[in-house]
């Protein structure tokens, strides 16, 4: 906890540039430490009384939630809602909870964790698939009644009546699925590195973000305020009139910076010798579609068709998955848009498919390796994009492929989904392109072999370096390690993009290197022309593209590649950027 409202300046990893200030949201996510104690039997009534309160506030908590979806989403979505209401009006799990306390005497914390634990189990053994979903309803409900009765911050944001600073030891990305974006001021983390959903998050949604505050949460105390500079990767707790005042300054220096980028906006997307640099957008809603058209860029890269599932919490149907792509497409308003397969797995996981617990779950069952292995789930997403290609240009691509026979199965099932609407006479896009991503080593060495299967490559960054440097990059013990300057990135790059061209396969990057500015010249000069990256992050590379020639980007990469450490890389790209951007932005 905070001492006596002191200022306390802790240090992290920029995530997200901008500053922010504003007062504190705990975001709580995962299990709830339950408390056990025992009760005299004169205070059963009171804890019995105790529950019923927090079963009101819970209530009013989803009602609010349901709302805001509703008004957001549409009254389908909102309907989700409807059954963990009907939890909390469920008679039956009242008199169970009533006969544990009397049983046992233990506080109401217990008694409701372990009567819900039963219904749960009970549930998810089922093999009803309706009443196997009713489990993860339960298993939600518990959680917020546990936290309202423990007193702690309901994780979830469409409640608060101000925007916030959100801090959490970390965000998954069901998490960030669920979060009101326009509540949110800022984020911070305990936890986490460059490439965690909190920073991909906080970037499509043009927010600072500060991820690897190690202690953070810790020494927040109910009622304090925070400082946020993404640009620095610092957090200040409670921070002083003078703090405020310096920051103040900086904000409006940003700015100056913020709008010499936007005025160029509309310029060409070119070189100084006039190459063309085409800037894409990632995006998880249509939301952040529109986000990147209005930031310049000239089509969609990477749609992450995964936020859809998390978002609900469970596997949408078919008619769900279509009228989504529907309204991507359609903001899209002509644009091109790649559509990506569901990559659930890693660190993506849906409570609703009771899937076991992994060991090394980014090297598990996961993305393309858990579509093949469901071929329901993944004829449904392959009909859904099929039927949207009739309403604009749409492409569609497969994550993690790491052989030949992976990418044919994928094509195999494809073929499937067009044959099964072509028999109901449903319109498509018969020639829609078919691509996959390149982010596993394996798919570096063998790309030339996967280059004879498809239209184009995406190359996936953020997973590529984890895989190549054996470093997870969501484990804070080792965020350090993973270095997207590493000779070894660098040189796949290089082969991916010779192979592409000689093959005449289209190739884009994605990833936290496609949306760092430093980078862009030598992407340039390895042979790239096409990146993808948040809306918001497409001024500034558009601005800087505009710095450089083509001789120059080649000639920086030709320097570069003898280079044995990541540092002396880094360094020579930031000299790069300085040398062209400094006398512009001071």
């Amino acid at each position: 906890m905070s001492q006596l409202n002191k200022e306390i300046a802790l240090y992290g990893i920029p995530g997200s540039p901008g500053v922010s200030h504003g007062p504190v949201f705990r975001f709580l996510h995962g299990d709830v430490e339950v408390p056990q104690y025992q009760v005299s039997e004169s205070e059963q009534e009171s804890e019995l009384e105790r529950f019923k309160d927090s079963v009101a506030i819970t209530r009013t908590q989803i009602e609010g939630i349901r709302n805001e979806v509703a008004k957001n989403l549409g009254e389908k979505e909102a309907g989700i809602f409807d059954a963990h209401i009907l939890v909390l009006e469920d008679k039956a799990l009242f008199v169970d909870i009533e006969k544990e306390i009397k049983k046992t005497g233990d506080n109401i914390e217990q008694c409701v964790y372990r009567v819900t634990q039963r219904y749960h189990d009970y549930f998810n053994q089922l093999e009803d698939e309706y009443l196997r979903e009713r489990a993860a309803d339960l298993k939600d409900i518990s959680k917020r009644l546990l936290r309202n009765l423990i007193g702690e911050t309901a994780a979830g944001t469409a409640f608060l009546g101000e925007p916030r600073i959100l801090v959490s030891e970390d965000l998954s990305p069901s998490d960030t699925a669920s979060l009101d974006r326009s509540k949110i001021l800022g984020i911070a983390t305990d936890t986490g590195g460059r490439t965690s959903h909190a920073v991909i998050m906080a970037r499509a949604s043009g927010v600072p973000a500060v991820v690897g505050v190690r202690g953070l949460t810790e020494k927040l105390a109910e009622g304090d305020t925070i400082l946020i500079d993404g640009f620095e990767g610092i957090a200040i707790i409670n921070p002083s009139e003078s703090t405020l005042f310096r920051y103040g300054k900086v904000g409006l220096q940003r700015n100056k910076i913020k709008d010499l980028f936007a005025g160029e906006i509309s310029l060409p997307p070119e070189t100084q010798d006039g190459l063309k640099i085409h800037f894409l957008a990632n995006a998880d809603t249509s939301e952040e579609v529109k986000s990147g058209i209005e930031n310049g860029c000239v089509g969609v890269g990477l749609f992450r068709t995964e936020s859809i599932f998390l978002s609900r919490n469970q596997i949408p149907s078919e008619d769900q998955q279509f009228e989504e792509y529907q309204k991507l497409v359609m903001a899209a308003d002509g644009k091109p848009v790649t559509i990506r397969t569901l990559d659930l797995g890693g660190d993506k996981i849906l409570d609703s498919i009771g899937r076991e617990k992994e060991e090394n779950p980014f090297m598990g069952f996961r993305a393309i390796r858990y579509c093949l292995r469901n071929p329901s789930i993944f004829l449904d997403q392959l009909r859904a994009i099929l039927r949207v290609s009739a309403f604009g240009s749409v492409k569609i691509m497969f994550p993690m492929i790491s052989g030949v026979e992976e990418l044919v199965r994928a094509k195999e099932f494809l073929f499937t989904a067009k044959r099964q609407l072509s028999e109901k006479g449903v319109s498509f896009d018969n020639e829609i392109k078919v691509g996959c991503m390149i982010e596993t080593p394996s798919a570096v060495t063998i790309c030339d072999m996967l280059a004879d299967e498809v239209d184009f490559f995406s190359v996936g960054t953020n997973d590529l370096v984890q895989y190549l440097l054996a470093v997870d990059r969501i484990n804070n013990e080792i965020a350090y390690l993973y270095e997207p300057h590493h000779p070894a990135v660098i040189r796949s790059l290089k082969h991916i993009f010779d192979v592409s061209k000689e093959k005449n396969v289209e190739v884009t990057l994605c990833g936290e290197i496609a949306g760092d500015p430093h980078f862009l010249p030598l992407l340039i000069g390895l042979g790239l022309d096409t990146v993808s990256a948040t809306g918001i992050l497409l001024p500034e590379l558009k601005f800087y593209g505009r710095r450089f020639t083509l001789q120059e980007a080649q000639s920086l990469a030709e320097r570069i590649k003898p280079m044995k450490r990541p540092s002396e890389i880094k360094v020579c790209l930031k000299d790069f950027y300085d040398d062209r951007i400094s006398d512009l932005i001071k």
